[in-house]
């Protein structure tokens, strides 16, 4: 029987669905959702026909009102929006489980980019043995960040996952009981979690779900791929920044550090456990029996911390669990042989550790600190660095730092808190190393790296802190704005120049990870630019490690949407030509991506598939070629085009206030979803250098403007039409993948746009001219992409991604429509000669509460 097409499978087992569940939904007998499911969908029509009328939010409200609920008190409709408000946040958990359920059937797991499609070209190809060299060196490491754009509880995360299951096999009476469950159970948080809150919440997907998604691709590869011989190579991993990641987060102490990597670990060991206890209702063979008894009585002891010689070192349980094989191998005829394998491959994939907890601090801060330590140590009399130091000439200053030798004594008692917290962070990352293994934590980021001083600061630090000459740990410079990305190739080129800094990375295998940032690279330069800029610097990096015979890793900060770097990610890096180096694809997976792509066992082994294709096809596709040098001179036009468009547009006069008085920019913080604060300095006034991406990014979302995704591309785009030269663009569209996909994940962020939401602010006296300049780039860049693509309708070449995007904007179209209606509201407020303060908070939490559901709802908003 033939595949029907993926939409109409996507219409039958998502949308059908849905709409069955949600109606059964609207039937429980509860009070509150009878009334509110009963007025939903007069209050949706209500905004689809007014916003086609362009009426503006308020006139939408007040008609609904008028029309259907004349006689409410004033209090009882502002109850209903709340309960509106409710319910359609449950509406968008209930089609999340109804699109994690459908997931397997309506994405095929075994075709293009799925690691059977690889293993089946290769063949086609004579590849096979190709195809094992580069897994046997290749490797995907996603790094599941704190950064705070997951609005579900865990307490919901756990409804969805059951809430799947049951849909998948359309058990109604459990359908029933869960989604009654739902309408009972609170999404809002009260008081914001702690970094170790975070990192439980997210250590749930390592136990629920990566251990399997990750352990079953390795098993499938050294079966079907390497025949079930030994992979030297884990081939995948996991990185992990909650209780690591303190960059602007003063609630990220060394002490929460400790006890993530604690929690880790007992949490792998816990899953272990539960693997040992399946072998032992199986291997109840004499010999094999009290082996595994034993097994799982030694893992009890190291996960409750008993003395030591009844605990189970990791390289001892890979020992014995190779011993048990081959006695089922010789004496067993290999019964469950493939069940020990399987577990013996998730010791190698998690260890002791689980994931591996990067640490990440500012530069700036990084400076502070250094000077703190070193003023201690100068007042202590120690021999680390001479009272002048800071008045050497700047090379003098680098030399020392890249010579300088021995450990700081237990003994010396610092008083200043920069120096504790520095000492104290590089101590826990040795006490990690020594409990969890060296994998567990050694790796050391400097956001805002601008220059080499920043790199050996740390480099020194951490020798003379805890190291000493046996470091093992790697310095990661970050690259972010614009021209930290141009400097980047100076800053490398003098450490790999340096020959101490050069030994260290000889001691490391020869590799330099660098970490390049694309979410604050887009707020700093415009969406194509920071894209290019990135693009750029990678060719260069790669170029120069290449001369100094350096392999050079790049690690990927992205976000969800486009505008940071998210999208289409697979596509991006498939879309990588021979001068960018690719033995390893590094990528930061955050917030709302996790569940999106990553919440499923089906789910995160088909998206990890992908990026492990992307990779690995790139470097067996025989027409990877490189962009032309017409081309590039093309792509880096348009990039500066864009580039100016969008300073151009920073520097309007209105652009922070607009951000500041009609978005939701200042109720991200207040939404209790992430430890860290939304902005890195401790300015009054909203100063954009210290705006952090995510609310940025978010504010524009929820705007439905989603300016950071577009803003530029149409301008760069009318140069070449007005010049009647657009068929530059065209060649470079066709000819170059890396272009496609960029303006692929632009028409992403141009679809989720809907300005009808806010037509209202063109006629508004202050902030009319400014929306008018961000529409007039929206249509610029909507029809000129149309143009190049040749489309009818933007998306339309992924026509399941455009249907669930168009579900899931509207559902959330009467939710957008109150938030708009409450920021009005408190705008009007804010101006009458006596302020109802209690009015304005019950709409402030009106524009708080409103944000969970939209941002869920996109699945990739900020």
């Amino acid at each position: 029987m033939p595949t029907e097409p993926k939409l109409k499978r996507f219409n039958q087992n998502v949308l059908s669905k849905y709409q069955i569940y949600n109606s059964i939904f609207m039937t429980l007998p509860f009070d509150t959702i009878t009334k509110t499911v009963v007025l939903l969908p007069l209050f949706y029509e209500t905004c689809k026909i007014g916003f086609q009328n362009h009426e503006d939010p308020t006139t939408i409200v007040n008609t609904f009102f008028k029309k259907y609920q004349a006689r409410r008190s004033e209090q009882s409709q502002i109850n209903l929006l709340f309960r509106f408000i409710q319910y359609i946040e449950r509406q968008v958990v209930l089609f999340d489980a109804v699109e994690d359920a459908a997931f397997p059937v309506v994405n095929n797991m075994e075709g293009i980019g799925t690691l059977r499609s690889l293993k089946e070209n290769a063949q086609a190809e004579n590849k096979t043995e190709l195809l094992r060299q580069y897994l046997e060196s290749f490797k995907v490491r996603i790094v599941l960040t704190a950064h705070p754009t997951q609005f579900y509880p865990g307490t919901v995360l756990g409804i969805i996952t059951d809430l799947a299951e049951a849909i998948k096999t359309d058990n109604l009476t459990e359908i029933n009981s869960l989604l009654g469950q739902l309408g009972k159970t609170p999404f809002f948080k009260d008081k914001k979690p702690t970094p170790y809150d975070e990192a439980v919440n997210l250590i749930w997907y390592l136990k629920n779900v990566f251990y399997h998604s990750f352990g079953g691709i390795y098993d499938y590869v050294q079966t079907n791929i390497f025949e079930d011989k030994e992979i030297e190579n884990s081939i995948i991993n996991i990185g992990f920044w909650p209780g690591g990641d303190r960059d602007g987060n003063p609630f990220v102490t060394p002490q929460i550090t400790l006890d993530v990597a604690r929690k880790l670990k007992e949490s792998v060991i816990k899953n272990y456990i539960k693997d040992v206890k399946y072998l032992r209702r199986r291997l109840t063979f004499k010999g094999i029996r009290e082996r595994v008894i034993n097994l799982n009585h030694r893992l009890h002891n190291t996960l409750l911390h008993k003395e030591l010689s009844s605990r189970i070192t990791l390289s001892e349980f890979r020992q014995e669990l190779k011993d048990i094989r081959d006695i089922l191998v010789k004496e067993h005829q290999s019964l469950f042989v493939d069940k020990v394998t399987t577990l013996l491959n998730r010791t190698n994939l998690f260890g002791y550790h689980f994931a591996s907890l990067d640490i990440r601090q500012d530069s700036r801060v990084h400076d502070q600190m250094f000077r703190a330590l070193v003023k201690e140590l100068i007042d202590h009399k120690t021999d680390f660095f001479s009272e002048d130091f800071f008045e050497l000439p700047l090379n003098k200053q680098l030399n020392h730092l890249s010579e300088i030798k021995g450990i700081i004594s237990d003994d010396i008692q610092f008083k200043d808190e920069m120096a504790i917290n520095i000492v104290e962070t590089i101590r826990a990352m040795k006490t990690i190393q020594d409990k969890n293994g060296e994998v567990a934590c050694n790796r050391y980021i400097i956001s805002n790296n601008q220059t080499t001083l920043n790199v050996l600061q740390l480099f020194a630090m951490l020798k003379v802190i805890a190291f000493g000459e046996n470091l093992t740990a790697d310095v990661v410079p970050l690259f972010e704005t614009v021209t930290d990305l141009e400097a980047s190739p100076t800053v490398m080129e003098e450490l790999y120049t340096n020959s101490i800094y050069r030994k260290h990375l000889e001691e490391r295998g020869n590799k330099q990870t660098i970490m390049l940032g694309f979410s604050d690279g887009t707020k700093d330069g415009g969406y194509l630019m920071a894209n290019w800029a990135i693009f750029k610097a990678k060719e260069a990096l790669t170029e120069l490690s290449r001369k100094y015979n350096i392999d050079v890793i790049f690690f990927d900060g992205r976000g969800g949407p486009p505008a940071r770097g998210g999208g289409k990610t697979h596509q991006f890096y498939a879309s990588l030509g021979p001068t960018i180096e690719d033995k390893e694809i590094q990528l930061t997976i955050q917030g709302q991506t996790i569940s999106s792509n990553f919440g499923t066992v089906d789910s995160s082994q088909y998206n990890m598939e992908q990026l492990i294709s992307s990779g690995i096809s790139n470097r067996l596709n025989d027409k990877n070629l490189e962009m032309s040098d017409e081309d590039k001179e093309v792509m880096n036009h348009l990039a500066s085009l864009s580039y100016e468009a969008y300073v151009d547009f920073k520097k309007h006069p209105k652009f922070l206030s607009y951000l500041e008085h009609m978005s939701t920019l200042k109720y991200y913080a207040k939404t209790n979803i992430g430890s860290r604060p939304s902005k890195r300095g401790k300015s009054e006034g909203l100063v954009f250098a210290d705006l952090r991406a995510i609310p940025f990014v978010g504010s524009w979302s929820q705007l439905k403007q989603n300016v950071p995704g577009f803003y530029g591309v149409g301008t760069a785009l009318k140069h070449y039409e007005d010049r009647g030269e657009f068929e530059k663009v065209q060649h470079l569209f066709k000819e170059s993948k890396f272009f496609r996909t960029l303006i692929a994940n632009s028409m992403m962020s141009l679809s989720k746009s809907f300005f009808n939401l806010t037509r209202y602010m063109s006629e508004d006296p202050e902030y009319g001219e400014f929306w008018q300049v961000i529409y007039k780039e929206y249509e610029t860049s909507k029809r000129l992409i149309l143009q190049l693509t040749g489309f009818e309708e933007l998306m339309e070449d992924e026509p399941v991604s455009k249907a669930s995007i168009d579900v899931r904007e509207s559902i959330v179209l009467p939710l957008l429509t109150i938030q708009q209606y409450a920021l009005k509201k408190i705008q009007e407020l804010e101006k009458a000669e006596v302020k109802d303060e209690e009015q304005i908070k019950t709409f402030e939490k009106m524009v708080t509460r409103s944000l969970f559901g939209n941002i869920n709802a996109s699945r990739n908003s900020a």
